[in-house]
């Protein structure tokens, strides 16, 4: 039993509670890169590891009800059949580390650039209330704003689903990071908290397959599971209930800094540069969005401002 192993367990699954992702996408790089495993023993154990530490952060967001299921069941169509066949394909391969490269560097690329858009969407965001406000000042027809859970689409759902497995099957990452970047592309109006749940529980049967495939044909080593296990469990759980009740811009810094600390990762940045650039976007990203917001905010006052008495009262009376 290692410690250190415990406690890098306790922090990812903490991680993993909180936004979904972070399981394979951290802790595959951790025990390779800091505690000397092998590629495909970090593989085999930390999906078998993560099998049994999602169900916990999955039950925490059962008890909220911020689940989308019928989302959950069109993921699992394509994700449990193509899981086990990634871990077919990696043994036919025979753990290629080149095909294992090649796969970490383009889910490198995409967390990078996922946690670009997600900064993008909440400024586009911004600027639409700011751009609706000034509009109704205004007497503009504005139309209203959906919400409510979207509607499925079930067979860019399903190819997610497989697209998701398969690689998770082979690498053992993105179960949460990859999925959850293809859930907000596919479905931008779910909610943090529902994407989160959502994620984390279609991905119980996928990393349940996978995790069934590399103990039959893997590298799987029970003592270095068990250590997993004993942090990753409270760690998932404690984040989960931070996650169910946050809100949901908590959850999307925490889903900016972890998509990009994986990111990064994967593509192979050293430690100490990584850590630089997180510790700027930890401290400095918020204040820059505040100054940001109290700009825009700002700029529409002046706009309302600026706008004639007779306009304000012809917008009011066409409002009424």
């Amino acid at each position: 039993m290692d410690v250190t192993v415990i406690l890098a367990g306790l922090i990812v699954g903490f991680v993993v509670g909180l936004t979904g992702m972070g399981g394979g996408a951290l802790m595959t790089p951790v025990l390779v890169l800091f505690f000397g495993v092998t590629p495909l023993a970090a593989v085999s154990s930390d999906l078998v590891a993560a099998a049994v530490m999602k169900p916990v952060g999955s039950w925490v967001h059962m008890r909220r009800g911020t689940i989308h299921w019928p989302l959950v069941r069109w993921m699992v169509v394509g994700s449990v059949p193509s899981a086990f066949a990634g871990v077919l394909v990696l043994k036919a391969l025979g753990g290629s580390s080149h095909v294992q490269d090649v796969v970490k560097i383009a889910l490198g690329v995409a967390l990078v650039v996922a946690a670009g858009s997600i900064v993008l969407k909440a400024y586009l965001s911004l600027t639409e209330r700011v751009g609706r406000r000034v509009a109704v000042a205004r007497g503009e027809k504005v139309a209203p704003i959906e919400v409510g859970p979207p509607v499925v689409r079930p067979l860019p759902t399903v190819l997610i689903g497989a697209v998701g497995g398969l690689i998770v099957g082979m690498t053992s990452v993105g179960s949460g990071s990859l999925i959850i970047i293809a859930l907000l592309a596919l479905y931008p109006t779910l909610t943090a908290n529902r994407l989160v749940g959502t994620d984390l529980v279609q991905a119980v049967p996928l990393v349940a397959s996978a995790a069934l495939g590399h103990l039959l044909f893997g590298d799987f080593q029970l003592g270095l599971t068990g250590s997993l296990l004993i942090g990753s469990i409270p760690g998932v759980f404690l984040g989960a209930q931070l996650s169910s009740r946050a809100p949901g811009g908590l959850i999307r810094r925490a889903l900016v800094v972890v998509l990009l600390a994986s990111g990064l990762k994967l593509l192979a940045l050293p430690t100490v540069p990584l850590g630089v650039i997180l510790a700027v976007v930890v401290v400095v990203g918020p204040l820059g969005w505040a100054g940001l917001r109290r700009w825009s905010v700002s700029r529409a006052d002046a706009e309302i401002a600026a706008i004639g008495p007779n306009q304000l009262r012809n917008g009011e009376q066409a409002r009424a």
